[in-house]
């Protein structure tokens, strides 16, 4: 593909350089992603990339926290909707995460690194707004279901990381995964699939025992 060049920047080259290095970080991973396969699968020069992104790192960190922010604004829509159950409230939070994990595997090392540097920078970073637990309707069905005895009263926090350790953890640890049972990339992700349905079970076993 002809390299291009240019000298102003604009929305169209910087979102086509943004999803060309998406799709590389995904095949290949970050550390082995040079720039110049960015510049190949995007179609423009190594010198219109550094302009635009000024290296690979700050690229790699647009990317992530934007799809973190359009991740956390799909999954406020789905705990703050008052049509929907607590039951599926958490087989569509669980599909969301999944789905976006298989598409954006570097994301969980990511968003580690980014913890473990300084949280609240990745917090503001984000836009992530404070909100009270108690406001959000997921909490409140959680209490109601409490109330009417339907389901054990223990801190939902406890929901909360078993959610995210069930959902994240396969993907930090696929490389180790992938390489002790032979499976692909494409056989571990089918397997991630089929824990959309398995984990909501789980889940619920947790909070009802049956």
């Amino acid at each position: 593909m002809k390299a291009t060049t240019g000298i102003e920047k604009n929305a169209s080259t910087e979102d086509k350089i943004k999803e060309a290095a998406s799709r590389v970080f995904t095949a290949k991973g970050y550390a082995a992603t040079r720039t110049r396969d960015i510049a190949e699968e995007s179609g423009f020069n190594l010198a219109l990339i550094n302009y635009y992104f000024r290296s690979k790192e700050k690229l790699f960190d647009i990317i992530m926290v934007e799809h973190l922010q359009l991740f956390i604004h799909s999954v406020m829509g789905i705990v703050n909707d008052p049509a929907t159950t607590l039951d599926k409230k958490l087989e569509l939070v669980i599909s969301h995460y999944i789905d976006m994990l298989i598409a954006n595997p570097n994301l969980p090392l990511f968003v580690l690194n980014e913890v473990n540097a300084d949280p609240q920078k990745l917090i503001d970073k984000i836009g992530v707004k404070q909100m009270v637990h108690e406001q959000l309707v997921i909490a409140k069905q959680w209490k109601e279901l409490v109330a009417k005895k339907k389901i054990t009263e223990i801190n939902p926090i406890h929901i909360l990381i078993n959610v995210v350790s069930l959902t994240i953890f396969p993907f930090l640890g696929s490389p180790i995964i992938r390489n002790r049972t032979g499976l692909t990339i494409q056989q571990f992700n089918a397997l991630m699939e089929e824990r959309k349905k398995l984990i909501p079970g789980w889940i619920k076993l947790m909070v009802t025992g049956n």
